[in-house]
């Protein structure tokens, strides 16, 4: 009988590691995970997603990947592609660099993270109070997929090419085909 072990560390290890990493790392429930690096479609879709937001969320702030956001429910920290802050930054308290007050975040789908950003990470988002909406940017076709938190829940919506993703909260309102301006898809 195999029995396999799982390495848990503290946060503060995780942090030690963070440090001293040229990869970006998560944290979840006492394991780290190296994430994999982007493809140059996965970067012009982030950037081109983050200046539409940056555009039309006045008075918002619009955070690059580089921002940390931290789900204290679920002992999450992540790297979304996006992040938007409307109102103070929240910090946590164990993490001065690590967001806890998102009201928007946007993942650009990758082959290797999809399922992932869709399935287990999404519900941990979906623990953050002040989270109204995540956006997936697919990599793969111009579509793009709102979970948006509802009166009775979460729901979700897809817009494609020649669309307009409509968003209240926060309000917003823009065109698909201008996330996907310029970008060749990967297949």
């Amino acid at each position: 009988m195999s029995t396999a072990r799982r390495l848990h560390f503290s946060y503060q290890d995780y942090l030690s590691a963070l440090e001293c990493s040229e990869l970006k790392l998560e944290y979840c429930e006492g394991v780290i995970y190296a994430m994999a690096g982007g493809t140059p479609t996965h970067a012009e879709l982030s950037v081109n997603a983050a200046a539409i937001l940056k555009r039309e969320l006045i008075g918002c702030s619009v955070f690059s990947s580089d921002l940390k956001v931290r789900v204290e429910r679920t002992d999450l920290s992540a790297f979304p592609d996006v992040s938007v802050v409307c109102g103070e930054r929240e910090s946590s308290a164990i993490d001065r660099n690590a967001l806890t007050n998102p009201i928007l975040l946007v993942e650009v789908t990758s082959p290797s993270t999809e399922d992932y950003d869709r399935g287990e990470k999404l519900s941990h988002y979906k623990q953050l109070p002040s989270l109204a909406a995540v956006l997936f940017v697919s990599h793969r076709t111009q579509r793009i997929t709102v979970v948006r938190r509802g009166a009775t829940g979460w729901d979700e919506l897809e817009f494609r090419a020649g669309e307009r993703v409509v968003l209240q909260p926060p309000v917003l309102s823009f065109a698909v085909d201008e996330v996907y301006a310029g970008v060749t898809l990967e297949r």
